[in-house]
């Protein structure tokens, strides 16, 4: 099984210079990467490591296992947690660890998860429908597809896949349950094949869309990055830096909007000639526009075509 697993992270980390360049990396600074992945962003800092630490996290046992293959040349310098990147404040700091100078989160979903089919994170094979990046949790995408309500489709469909016929998947899904439970990606697939119409299925696979909603709905992203921002900023020495790679627009949105909001936080009305609502700016916006994979890296690997790199460095308080 490990041997599986290191192979399937063959693939090189998406805006591995940018991101390792952006964290700024001090030889004795501590470090943490939320989504540790096969270890290719981790590699990178902690090759630049002379007496500081890394902390790397993952809630996949894949990610784990390659990671931890990747960086063992690395010894007692590098410190492996398997857990989702919610509970990072609380994991460091029963490693005594309350402040880090840098944080890195990779968003989104790994190439060895797509690509391994038994996951069934990907509409390219025929797989049961799981899509758990933590394989320890009971809630998997069959789950959601067999036993929410058609408003409830609807809803993710429509909010997370940003889908323009999410009504009628949603309707054609509880119809087609009804008669035997969708249990596997091509059953799904051929139901929204038939609930998008035959003219609309020309912009890339009509069940993109109902992928990522129902993924993102299964493990949270999106719950889970809004409720763990403002604790990482908070983590961060005075000139640390969180860097975060999105890969859809629901994602980059999020990290924007709580970057904008830590560094102008005051919400007193225009008018007013002084602040009076006490909100401190908890740092600045080092990215004012996102970060994007350059020529090089996009022929190399289309998948990162999607890729936005944004970034906050944390202030001196006063």
């Amino acid at each position: 099984m490990e041997e599986k697993y290191k192979a399937g992270f063959r693939h090189e980390s998406v805006l591995l210079a940018e991101a390792v360049e952006q964290l700024q990396v001090k030889p004795e600074g501590i470090y943490a990467d939320g989504t540790l992945g096969g270890g290719g962003h981790a590699f990178e800092v902690c090759r630049r490591l002379e007496g500081g630490h890394f902390y790397g996290m993952d809630q996949d046992e894949a990610a784990i296992c390659a990671a931890g293959e990747r960086l063992l040349s690395f010894g007692d310098k590098v410190t492996i947690l398997r857990d989702n990147f919610c509970n990072m404040r609380t994991r460091l700091e029963e490693e005594g660890v309350g402040k880090v100078d840098g944080i890195l989160l990779d968003l989104g979903v790994s190439s060895y998860q797509f690509d391994n089919w038994e996951r069934g994170f990907s509409y390219r094979f025929d797989a049961p429908l799981d899509m758990r990046m933590d394989q320890r949790q009971t809630l998997t995408a069959g789950d959601i597809i067999n036993k929410y309500s058609e408003a409830e489709l609807h809803r993710i469909i429509k909010e997370y896949g940003e889908e323009r016929f999410a009504g009628n998947i949603a309707k054609y899904i509880v119809r087609a349950r009804a008669d035997k439970p969708i249990e596997t990606t091509f059953q799904l697939n051929e139901i929204i094949k038939a609930a998008i119409p035959a003219r609309m299925r020309r912009d890339g696979h009509p069940s993109k869309r109902t992928y990522q909603a129902v993924r993102i709905e299964c493990n949270r992203e999106l719950e889970v990055l809004k409720h763990s921002m403002d604790e990482m900023i908070e983590m961060l020495n005075p000139k640390g830096r969180l860097c975060v790679i999105s890969f859809h627009s629901l994602e980059d949105r999020i990290v924007k909007d709580i970057f904008r909001k830590k560094e102008t936080p005051c919400i007193c009305p225009p008018d007013f000639p002084v602040c009076v609502c006490g909100k401190v700016s908890k740092g600045t916006v080092v990215t004012r526009k996102p970060i994007v994979p350059g020529e090089q890296e996009l022929a190399g690997n289309p998948r990162s075509a999607s890729a936005k790199l944004r970034v906050f460095e944390r202030g001196f308080e006063s």
